[in-house]
């Protein structure tokens, strides 16, 4: 069953304003439909084209070629080192990811707020979860 989407939603999760969202639609970038009600709704389908057409995400051309696909450039907000362990904190677009690595690590990288990085997150598990359907 296709999704569709309220622009608010589609804001959220693209972390950009309704008006931007509304823009799109209004540009034919984004698929949308009318409900019974007379808003507008966005097209999963089309939002997942859209979003697979768009340019990949900013990276520094000095970083070495490695096999992790899932890499995502930020800023980093916080580091916190002990003893032995240091976390580190990379806000990459809307996303939040926490590294937990050795204070030996974080030295030899000397990463402080304010400081670009690349998070690359490789796993051997990674699940998919999906928000619970409201009943037809």
């Amino acid at each position: 069953m296709a999704t569709d989407y309220r622009p608010s939603q589609v804001a959220e999760i693209l972390a950009v304003s309704v008006d931007t969202v509304r823009r799109w639609c209004d540009e034919g970038r984004l698929e949308t439909t009318r409900s019974s009600g007379g808003h507008r709704l966005v097209s999963g389908k089309g939002l997942a084209r859209y979003l697979s057409e768009q340019a990949d995400a900013y990276e520094p051309e000095s970083l070495p070629t490695q096999s992790a696909r899932n890499r995502f450039t930020g800023i980093v907000t916080r580091v916190e080192r002990d003893k032995l362990t240091a976390v580190i904190e990379i806000h990459a677009g809307p996303h939040r990811v926490v590294s937990l690595t050795t204070r030996e690590a974080a030295d030899e990288l000397a990463l402080e707020p304010g400081d670009l990085a690349v998070a690359a997150v490789k796993a051997t598990t990674v699940i998919v979860e999906v928000p619970e359907s409201k009943s037809p």
